[in-house]
């Protein structure tokens, strides 16, 4: 497998997965990976429903990292353990998340854009009543506006997060549907030398692509982008290291020769 580290992984410390992180690790061991980061949610602000309730964003981070330090011990011997967090950005708590994340000596953060504009993208109520290119054009704004106002992470998670919840999901998207904005993004992060993830969970979606599409990858990379991690998104054991096969061969056809571990948010280059 020319991916062996799986660097975007939920367990039962965030509140949409039930998962021991033992069982989850156990599962990578078996998988054959050599790498695992946990990144665990942390969503300041994410609006309520019956499906969220307040708080359930929230990540209690010392017991977490209690948990995580007692397995790092356990399987020292048998596979690689990083410290990481998924971080919901939203400008209304740039705050918050500006004092969190210097509180934790974290290996690796992930910025995504959970919430657009106080509302979730994956309810339907999102996109009712609009072309849903207007409600992608949305999504990609507000992810822009986050880039230019905060920057303590490390690469964007899932770009185009939007499309696997939209009511056409991915049929009608493309690249090139909204390479203004999509460039604008991509120069954004390069700019302030940050990197972006191949999040493999779009395939759990039914997706033709994973997040991004190739070719968001392909112009990224046309564009000097190097920093490239690769996540599963996992939230139990089956999909660890999810069509990492194909990723890697993607990452190929889309000119990457590596990919990117973080530890102690430092970038390690692995060939593919």
């Amino acid at each position: 497998m020319p991916v062996t580290s799986d660097c975007h992984l939920h367990s039962s410390h965030s509140g949409d997965s039930d998962t021991p992180m033992e069982d989850m690790i156990l599962r990578g061991i078996d998988q054959g990976l050599t790498t695992m980061c946990f990144t665990e949610h942390n969503d300041f602000g994410f609006p309520e429903s019956p499906d969220t309730p307040a708080g359930m964003f929230l990540l209690n981070t010392d017991s977490y990292l209690y948990d995580l330090a007692r397995l790092k011990e356990k399987y020292q011997d048998r596979i690689r353990l990083l410290f990481g967090v998924e971080l919901g950005l939203q400008p209304e708590v740039l705050r918050e998340n500006a004092v969190y994340a210097k509180s934790y000596d974290f290996d690796f953060i992930i910025a995504s854009s959970h919430v657009c504009h106080g509302r979730d993208p994956y309810y339907p109520d999102f996109y009712e009543g609009r072309p849903e290119k207007e409600a992608y054009r949305e999504y990609f704004e507000s992810v822009l506006e986050n880039i230019k106002k905060f920057s303590n992470y490390d690469v964007y998670g899932h770009l185009d997060y939007v499309v696997r919840y939209g009511p056409g999901r991915d049929r009608d998207y493309s690249y090139e549907a909204y390479q203004d904005i999509l460039d604008e993004i991509l120069q954004a992060l390069l700019d302030r030398g940050k990197g972006i993830e191949l999040n493999t969970g779009g395939a759990q979606s039914g997706l033709k692509d994973f997040n991004p599409c190739r070719e968001v990858l392909k112009r990224y990379r046309q564009l000097g982008g190097e920093i490239i991690t690769v996540g599963s998104d996992a939230h139990d054991p089956r999909h660890i290291g999810d069509s990492f096969g194909r990723a890697a061969d993607m990452l190929a056809e889309c000119g990457f020769k590596y990919y990117t571990i973080f530890e102690k948010r430092s970038p390690e280059f692995k060939k593919i």
